[in-house]
């Protein structure tokens, strides 16, 4: 559905928040009003997917419904693309899998809530997300609200700097750390305008360069204290650990967790930051192109 994209400003956007990140109604709204943002800037959004075996770029609204009902879609990062594809599986693709299907259809510039990365028990479980990786070897800038906040966030920025991923902190000092306006960790680059962003885009692929991360923090009346955020994470993590979840379940397991002891709190945050990064998204897309 995106047959050429060379002179067009498109910012794909992933789907897993619709079928794994958030419960019904509010994934269908949070893609719609991603989308309208996108499209208010003046570019083209394309909720990417895998339906019934073949790697969609650019979701009709009665797809997105559809995914956002159905029992049983596969949650698909990079490695699982092929498999979904072969067996004709209906596909959420994660920040991985989105940034392999907006490459192969030439466009350079995603959206997400917030990208995955080591997690906290990684030196025993070796638990680090696609998502880094793909960044190390794909040219496209994922625009974020950071890391997300249950995760090793100095770890994650250090593996980051190892696979030579850029990190753009966008209008603060600090890099944002999904539900938080600050992880307390300093922008390793600090950006105050999107034409300084897309020079630094273009720069970077010129010189031989791959993904690079573009944080900007949640907006700032949906922020969660974190005080109170870490209180609600322990108390999800701990019901995770009694659950024995692990691997690709565990961030859903504890985001719906978290959810409940949250009163629904992490859910409006998640969607307001969602629909912000969509729309600096297209604004740099539009500076790029």
């Amino acid at each position: 559905r995106c047959k050429s994209t060379a002179n067009t400003p498109i910012v794909a956007l992933e789907s897993t928040l619709i079928a794994h990140g958030l419960p019904y109604p509010a994934n269908v709204r949070t893609a719609r009003e991603s989308e309208a943002a996108v499209r208010a800037e003046g570019a083209v959004p394309a909720t990417i997917a895998v339906l019934d075996g073949v790697p969609t770029i650019g979701l009709t609204e009665d797809e997105i419904e559809h995914l956002a009902k159905t029992p049983g879609v596969l949650k698909a990062s990079r490695r699982d693309l092929a498999n979904a594809v072969a067996q004709g599986r209906t596909a959420a693709t994660t920040v991985s899998a989105t940034m392999a299907l907006a490459d192969a259809a030439g466009i350079r510039v995603f959206a997400t809530g917030g990208i995955g990365g080591v997690h906290k028990n990684a030196t025993n479980a070796w638990d680090v997300s696609a998502d880094l990786t793909e960044l190390g070897r794909t040219p496209v800038a994922v625009v974020c609200a950071g890391a997300k906040s249950l995760l090793d966030l100095p770890n994650t920025l250090e593996m980051l700097e190892t696979l030579s991923v850029p990190v753009v902190c966008f209008g603060c000092d600090e890099f944002p750390a999904f539900y938080l306006t600050s992880s307390g960790l300093p922008a390793p680059i600090r950006a105050d305008d999107v034409a300084t962003i897309a020079k630094l885009l273009q720069a970077h692929w010129q010189l031989g360069g791959a993904g690079v991360v573009i944080a900007q923090p949640p907006p700032a009346a949906l922020a969660l204290d974190p005080a109170q955020f870490n209180n609600w994470l322990q108390e999800a993590e701990r019901l995770a650990a009694i659950a024995n979840i692990t691997g690709p379940a565990i961030t859903p397991f504890v985001l719906a967790r978290l959810a409940e002891l949250s009163g629904g709190k992490t859910v409006e945050s998640n969607q307001a930051l969602i629909v912000a990064n969509a729309r600096l998204a297209a604004r740099i897309s539009i500076a790029l192109f």
